[in-house]
């Protein structure tokens, strides 16, 4: 990834603009970074949660990357950002910066994708950038601020051997200062589904299960299908449900990925 300090989030919440919002449609956009309540913070990082991302990046599943997010969303982060000229005097034979303001520093791969990058320690951080300014925040300022930049996920610690990503799912959990679930888990996702299928006449029944690999927080829906249906008569089933559980922003925040698995009713 390289680095930028500037984006658009394809899932979650809007506001009447078209941006990126919390649950009651206020924007996200140009709020700063609050920090605060920090004041005997020595820089150094809590042993609990380096243990929850290390057991998390070596065996995935849904029990560990609950405890994770729980770590996560009590733990300060240090958030590293930049001076960013908003004001430049051009009149002389060189351009001067006469005000700047301090951005988040956001990450952008090949594939277009952003990140914010968030660590535990002055030491993960200087590891990564010795030259940035750590500002400590909570994991739902770092979230919330995260989102109003464009970004898709949270870096944690990049450098390090423990470096994790936190997926779009995690991040708006933690922007909306609510308990991270397993989509396969969340009851308001078991809900939309539920819905969603309601409509297909041709589905006898749905559950839904983890999909692989474990800690993509794929979501796999397995159809139930009453017997005759043709292969092109199948695909539209599929095609439909998935279309309506795309339609609600809070559902497609709580879901990583999706698939569909199917079998024959009994």
């Amino acid at each position: 990834m390289t680095g930028a300090a500037e984006g658009s989030h394809g899932s979650g919440h809007r506001d009447a603009q078209g941006r990126p919002a919390d649950s009651a449609g206020q924007a996200w956009e140009g709020k700063s970074i609050p920090s605060h309540g920090f004041s005997g913070d020595d820089g150094t990082a809590d042993e609990e949660l380096v243990a929850a991302l290390r057991a998390a990046a070596s065996t995935p599943g849904d029990d560990v990357e609950s405890l994770l997010m729980a770590s996560v969303a009590s733990s300060r982060w240090l958030v590293p950002v930049v001076a960013v000229a908003t004001e430049v005097d051009e009149s002389g034979d060189h351009a001067v910066d006469t005000r700047s303001d301090m951005a988040a520093v956001t990450l952008t791969s090949p594939d277009g994708s952003r990140a914010l990058p968030m660590f535990t320690s002055l030491e993960s951080l200087a590891a990564w950038d010795p030259a940035a300014r750590p500002v400590p925040v909570r994991a739902a300022a770092a979230a919330q601020a995260a989102i109003s930049e464009g970004c898709h996920v949270l870096l944690v610690d990049v450098a390090s051997p423990h470096a994790s990503v936190l997926r779009p799912s995690m991040l708006w959990a933690l922007a909306q200062d609510r308990a991270w679930q397993p989509s396969h888990l969340d009851p308001h996702v078991a809900e939309a589904v539920s819905t969603a299928v309601a409509a297909e006449p041709a589905v006898s029944s749905h559950r839904l299960e983890g999909g692989e690999p474990a800690g993509a927080g794929v979501l796999r829906v397995v159809l139930a299908l009453r017997p005759g249906l043709e292969a092109d008569d199948v695909s539209a089933v599929a095609t439909r449900i998935g279309e309506r559980i795309a339609t609600d922003g809070e559902t497609r925040a709580r879901i990583d990925a999706l698939t569909f698995a199917l079998e024959t009713a009994r």
